[in-house]
């Protein structure tokens, strides 16, 4: 992790990569997105030691990405929902998706597409106030590599990101 003092630095990112930088907390946030909220979900999912993972938690509630909700009293358990900071990192993980696929993938693992239409979409830079699509307007499913589809060449799927950079994900 980077230093915490930023004198003589003006740097976003490097403000960002403080909260979200260590290796797994990304991952943890994706499997947030993905529909897994419980601390034995993520754990499995990962493959994470329980202490590493209980670290990465605490710092993202405590920097307000992920909550903690109650879902049993006895015996007490929670489980973690993604506050709109944490939803508002689904662009980021968009384009580093897209980015890993474009350029580290052979075949896409997972893809992500609109609902009504299921248009695939893409991270873009696009001017303020652009209408962009909302998290639950979005669904995100297994690539070829998942489903074990014989190849069809890296363009066929890879390629998906450059159709249409005019869809937006927010």
């Amino acid at each position: 992790m980077l230093n915490r003092d930023y004198e003589g630095q003006n740097c976003s990112i490097a403000r960002a990569l403080e909260v979200v930088g260590e290796r797994w907390t990304l991952l943890i946030i994706r499997d947030v997105l993905l529909g897994l909220h419980r601390f034995d979900e993520l754990q499995e999912s990962l493959g994470i030691a329980r202490n590493v993972l209980t670290d990465r938690l605490n710092r993202l509630v405590d920097e307000g990405v992920l909550e903690r909700v109650l879902y049993s009293e006895r015996p007490e358990r929670y489980e973690y929902q993604l506050t709109k900071k944490g939803l508002d990192l689904n662009i980021a993980l968009t384009a580093l998706r897209q980015w890993g696929d474009d350029y580290l993938s052979e075949k896409p693992p997972r893809l992500q597409r609109r609902k009504v239409d299921k248009k695939p979409v893409v991270a873009a830079i696009v001017p303020k106030g652009t209408k962009s699509l909302r998290i639950d307007e979005i669904e995100t499913l297994p690539g070829r590599a998942q489903r074990r589809i014989a190849p069809a060449g890296r363009n066929s799927l890879a390629g998906i990101g450059r159709l249409d950079r005019s869809l937006r994900v927010a």
